[in-house]
């Protein structure tokens, strides 16, 4: 009975974990009162204000659990940013790690950085990708490169998808072999765009770019049909390259190599449905890996589930492939689950 009610309470503890950034905001925002938001309101641009109250306006009820660890981490947001305003870098990343650990204060300092960099080309953040497609079809592929290189990876990958095949496939490269961009050759794309757009934002200090961290990031957000037909395209005349990218990526294959907590964690949270879609293609060494991970109950209506779906696409397998590795990067995101993506390094590991 005690064990059973550990499961259960476990079970909770999962159901309360908060992985959406904005919801999160949300919650900090009405814990403080609308005096205090109204303060921080100030320092918001419209649409940030708009988004965050849309949250506030659809937010449930919560428990104290969630609120607990979204002021917590707002807080140590916080001093991180003070931290690395008044300190510097190094000297933030030594208190942090002192105090929250090497995994918490690298991520802490992640995410402060990014709102630290001040972004070029904002204006093209909250477009349409459509749109962005017809803006940006027609410029050099090393000027699509740099705004992308900007961009949120699921943005840029939703961009991706629509340009031609070889094209997107200069795109990546250059993007792969961005490293320091001076702020004098962002004013001259800047000032081309603004010509164009009339819209510029100016940079200060050399930013890092692209690299190939970050086009991996891009194509973990594409679908697995244009990866394919990307990769196929990129290995026959840059293999190097290709393999790389492949090497900084997490791909449904590589649950192969996750840990059995882990597979168990994000199992979880999957679709019966897309498990069964998922496995149709897989090797049997997949299927056993998620066999040894599941309940006797699901391992039971999976396997029969296989064993009657029969005429599936290969589009609704990768699809349902793609829904899973979400998943998994979901909760690598918020620290529930360890993956490893290609190679052997121990630097690919991610808490």
């Amino acid at each position: 009975m005690a064990e059973k009610a550990v499961t259960q309470q476990e079970k909770q503890n999962d159901a309360d974990v908060i992985t959406d950034s904005r919801q999160k905001a949300a919650i900090v925002v009405v814990s403080l009162g609308a005096d205090r938001a109204s303060q921080i309101y100030k320092y918001l641009s419209e649409q940030d204000i708009e988004d965050l109250t849309y949250e506030v306006a659809k937010m449930g009820k919560t428990t104290n659990s969630q609120v607990e660890a979204s002021l917590d981490e707002f807080y140590k947001l916080c001093l991180t940013h003070k931290m690395m305003s008044d300190g510097g870098l190094d000297y933030a990343r030594n208190v942090l790690e002192k105090a929250f650990g090497e995994t918490a204060a690298r991520s802490l300092l992640e995410k402060v950085s990014r709102t630290l960099q001040s972004k070029p080309f904002n204006f093209f953040m909250k477009g349409d990708p459509k749109a962005l497609l017809s803006m940006l079809q027609h410029e050099r592929p090393q000027v699509i490169a740099l705004i992308m290189a900007y961009m949120d990876p699921k943005q840029a990958a939703l961009v991706l998808e629509q340009l031609p095949d070889k094209k997107r496939i200069l795109i990546l490269e250059k993007m792969a072999n961005m490293d320091r961009v001076s702020p004098e050759a962002i004013e001259i794309v800047e000032e081309e765009m603004k010509r164009k757009f009339a819209t510029i934002i100016t940079s200060e200090d050399n930013m890092n770019l692209g690299g190939i961290d970050f086009v991996a990031d891009v194509m973990n957000n594409v679908d697995r049909s244009s990866e394919r037909r990307i990769f196929e395209e990129m290995d026959k005349h840059n293999p190097d390259l290709a393999q790389d990218i492949r090497a900084k990526m997490f791909v449904f294959e590589n649950i192969l190599d996750m840990d059995d907590r882990s597979i168990q964690r994000f199992v979880r949270d999957c679709d019966t449905k897309d498990i069964v879609y998922a496995l149709k293609s897989a090797s049997d060494e997949m299927k056993q890996i998620f066999f040894a991970n599941m309940s006797k109950r699901m391992v039971e209506t999976v396997k029969g589930d296989l064993e009657i779906t029969t005429n599936v696409r290969l589009k609704d397998v990768e699809e349902a492939q793609q829904r899973i590795v979400n998943i998994i990067r979901s909760l690598e995101d918020a620290g529930e689950v360890i993956i490893k993506k290609g190679g052997d390094d121990d630097d690919n590991i991610i808490v």
